[in-house]
């Protein structure tokens, strides 16, 4: 079975801070984009950088979670049905 990652994928660019830079001068082009991996957890959000090289695989096992995520709420609805029908053995 295929490893999953729980969370979502997100891109954001940034100003580096270094005088002179081109991201500094107003609204210059900014840094980027990076890709994170947002995840919720006992601590809050926390945000995970994903390397170029990891991209492809981090977003499939994301993707894996997803699915898997769907199709537990879809048995759910059907164990809840047959429950409310006296059906669930």
């Amino acid at each position: 079975m295929e490893l999953t990652l729980h969370g979502s994928l997100q891109t954001q660019s940034r100003r580096c801070g270094k005088q002179g830079c081109y991201c500094a001068e107003g609204e210059g082009q900014r840094h980027g984009p990076y890709v994170y991996l947002a995840v919720r957890g006992g601590e809050g959000r926390r945000l995970l950088y994903i390397t170029a090289q990891l991209i492809e695989d981090v977003t499939r096992r994301v993707e894996v979670t997803r699915q898997l995520e769907a199709t537990l709420v879809e048995i759910s609805a059907i164990n809840l049905e047959l429950l409310a029908r006296g059906e669930l053995s």
